[in-house]
């Protein structure tokens, strides 16, 4: 018997492919989106192209003040920091909460067999398995307001993540060693041990992002590894 399909409305459908195209890059930074062009383009009412781009506005995607079109976030290297460090704070608890439990995620695990079978591919190969490795993390815990906040910056955490890849500024490789062990961590009770690796996981790939987007990078860009050679 086949699988229930999901009804997805147009104005998500729009916004799903504007998703899509700002991740991918096809919509650069600071490029305009008007509610005319979305209209034209996939053929809707104005009202329609206008809720479209106000679900990217919420998602942090598109910027948008008063009376003034919308456009493609900008992201600039302390922006960069402050979309590392908010994530940083919620998952480093949440893995020092998993490991009391020892409670290793299966999300996490499928997730990160999916990226150690992407050999290549568009920057989005790498980052929507990346992307569910974290998050099944922090849903594991069962806080519906922490995945609630988490889920608040979701959008802003893949641009950046589709940023690094695309500028192949980590190496996939990399990404997966240190996700096993952050799953190894978790699973032998080390909490602390697997904060510590969190941070020099995510402070890497901020710094590199900073440095690429023209600011300074601090040390964590250099930090090396011994779980695999770069």
């Amino acid at each position: 018997m086949p699988g229930r399909i999901a009804a997805v409305s147009i104005v998500e459908a729009i916004a799903a492919d504007l998703r899509s195209r700002v991740f991918s890059g096809e919509l650069g930074s600071g490029e305009a989106l008007t509610e005319t062009d979305v209209a034209s383009t996939y053929e809707v009412a104005r009202p329609t192209a206008k809720a479209s781009i106000e679900k990217l506005v919420a998602e942090g995607l598109l910027d948008r003040g008063t009376h003034k079109t919308a456009r493609v976030v900008d992201l600039g290297p302390e922006s960069v920091r402050d979309i590392y460090l908010a994530r940083a704070y919620l998952e480093s608890e949440v893995l020092r909460r998993l490991a009391s439990r020892r409670t290793v995620p299966a999300g996490a695990v499928q997730a990160n067999k999916d990226i150690a079978a992407v050999k290549s591919g568009a920057p989005l190969d790498v980052v929507e398995p990346d992307m569910r490795f974290h998050t099944s993390l922090i849903d594991a815990v069962g806080n519906t307001r922490i995945s609630k906040m988490y889920r608040s910056l979701v959008g802003e955490v893949r641009l950046c993540m589709s940023r690094v890849q695309s500028l192949h500024l980590l190496d996939t490789a990399l990404i997966q060693a240190e996700h096993q062990r952050l799953l190894e961590l978790i699973e032998e009770g080390r909490g602390d041990e697997a904060a510590g690796l969190l941070d020099v996981h995510l402070g890497r790939a901020r710094e590199r992002l900073v440095a690429a987007m023209g600011g300074e990078a601090g040390p964590e860009a250099q930090l090396p590894s011994d779980l695999v050679a770069e």
